[in-house]
């Protein structure tokens, strides 16, 4: 990792931001990585460990209080001692916040060795900052762990981003501040314009469900949005009511996990993200799911604010159990969506992994001209009805 650093070290985009070195004994030369080019590194070991499962762990010094109040070389310099004493020769250390935090990433260890880590690292660094500094200095410092990747709660309880942690996240949206608020206005107009419209249908379609099955009109489910908070999803009811849940569980889990229902796809097929010959959808239910009609209500959803017109599809907090750590990016990266890349890409019948892929390279390459492009193809995925059940 250290030669790697070297060498990322090199790049002309990294050379605008020069490496800050303290010099804090007479034996060693402790440096310490300037802020972006240390929250960059982390960014890049977070990526990788949600990809590749190996851990590592972010310490924060949290000084802030402490520096101020010490207006002084020797104060930094000392602390910048104390961790590298109690650090490997592989693990880097930098400003994650400059001036207020810093960070060390200590990288390449066990699943298993995670509270053992914590442990012995907090009772190293502290009594190596006890050894420097008076009770009441310390008082003013806090040291807190973050490991990586995130165990978290699979079933999307709560957020699954905060600010510190994500920094990428958070910083490029303050970026695209003003495009943001085009993209919600843009949300607000489509939504109101379509919710007028499409009035006509609203009532047929009410009509349609109310005549032909018991039960009412609207289905509500709770789905999870960005950062992992929870909203009321609408759509109109194409199933019984009362119907369970179970088989559309145990479907998405084998579908999540890349196992195709040999029962319901033929060799020649992709595997579907819908159950196709569903028994529990009705008559009008099936028409409504073909021609994509049943979605007409997430334009509610839309204009209160939990959803955008185009996005990566919320999840049912089930489906959060069968995800991978990489998985769970769909969530982070943007606001979930009516339609999508995967919904003019072939909708249900793309693969899982592939979907994921298409909504990390929405967030990615995101733009109010691809909305738009978006928005233009999807009447044409409606109406071919590729892919919808």
């Amino acid at each position: 990792m250290a030669n790697a650093l070297k060498e990322m070290s090199n790049f002309a985009s990294l050379s605008k931001s020069p490496l800050r070195v303290r010099i804090s004994s007479n034996r060693l030369r402790h440096e310490v990585l300037a802020e972006d080019v240390f929250r960059r590194v982390f960014c890049w070991e977070r990526k990788r460990a949600e990809r590749s499962g190996r851990c590592f762990l972010l310490m924060l010094v949290h000084a802030g209080s402490f520096l101020q109040a010490n207006h002084n070389e020797r104060a930094l310099s000392e602390i910048v001692s104390a961790l590298s004493s109690t650090t490997r020769e592989t693990d880097l250390a930098g400003w994650y916040r400059e001036g207020a935090i810093l960070g060390v990433l200590f990288t390449e260890f066990r699943e298993g060795d995670r509270k053992a880590l914590e442990i012995l690292t907090s009772a190293k660094v502290t009594a190596s900052l006890r050894s420097r500094f008076s009770p009441e200095q310390l008082n003013k410092m806090r040291i807190s762990f973050h490991f990586f990747p995130e165990r978290g709660d699979k079933s999307g309880l709560g957020q699954l981003a905060n600010a510190e942690l994500y920094p990428d996240l958070f910083e490029r949206d303050e970026e695209r501040k003003f495009s943001r608020f085009l993209k919600r206005s843009m949300d607000i107009a489509g939504s109101l314009a379509a919710l007028i419209l499409c009035s006509p249908l609203f009532a047929l379609i009410s009509l349609a469900i109310k005549l032909t099955s018991k039960g009412p009109i609207l289905f509500k489910q709770e789905r999870v949005g960005r950062y992992g908070s929870r909203f009321t999803f609408l759509k109109f009811r194409s199933m019984e009511c009362g119907s369970d849940a179970r088989i559309h569980r145990e479907y998405v889990k084998r579908f999540i996990a890349g196992e195709a229902d040999a029962a319901r796809v033929s060799h020649t097929q992709n595997a579907v993200y819908k159950i196709q010959s569903d028994p529990r959808v009705t008559r009008v239910g099936k028409f409504l799911r073909k021609s994509s009609l049943d979605e007409l209500p997430q334009f509610i959803n839309v204009l209160k604010g939990d959803m955008s017109l185009v996005g990566p599809r919320p999840p049912i907090p089930y489906e959060l159990e069968g995800y991978q750590i990489w998985h769970r990016r769909r969530l982070l990266e943007s606001k979930p969506g009516i339609t999508g890349l995967w919904q003019v890409n072939g909708r249900s019948r793309i693969k899982f992994d592939d979907m994921v892929r298409m909504d990390l390279q929405y967030a990615k390459t995101w733009s109010l001209w691809l909305d738009a492009k978006i928005l233009l193809r999807t009447p044409r995925a409606v109406f071919f009805g590729a892919g919808a059940y």
